[in-house]
């Protein structure tokens, strides 16, 4: 069973950058499928960027050039790096982790939310 644990969440102005971490446990970041997700009010999912165990990058195209996907093998930690922020990146964001298959598997976990395991969340707010 792996453990997914995220900080950084906050409050921030339109313009300012906030960076995610999510800290894994019970699983090794290096053999994972791993991403980040969001859930606005309305409960709507969304991918925001995802990495595979190839170092693979996928974004959505609402946060591409603005957010940076990164994880640290050693220290088993998955980040997000959140730069320009818009009123409309508010939403409640959350690590989730799975298994995805070499060619492409990636585009599946990222487009279907295909994880196995998810996180508590953390909240991001962005006020104009």
């Amino acid at each position: 069973q792996v453990r997914l644990v995220e900080s950084g969440g906050g409050s921030v102005q339109a313009g300012g950058s906030l960076k995610l971490s999510c800290t894994a446990s019970g699983g090794t970041t290096s053999t994972l499928c791993m991403g980040w997700f969001r859930q606005n009010s309305d409960k709507e999912r969304e991918g925001v960027a995802a990495i595979d165990q190839y170092d693979v990058e996928k974004y959505a195209t609402s946060v591409e050039g603005r957010f940076t996907i990164a994880k640290d093998d050693a220290k088993n930690t998955l980040y997000l790096e959140m730069n320009n922020l818009k009123p409309e990146d508010t939403a409640e964001y959350y690590c989730a982790a799975g298994f995805c298959a070499p060619f492409g598997g990636i585009v599946y976990f990222f487009e279907s939310g295909a994880y196995k395991y998810r996180g508590q969340g953390t909240q991001v707010t962005v006020s104009s």
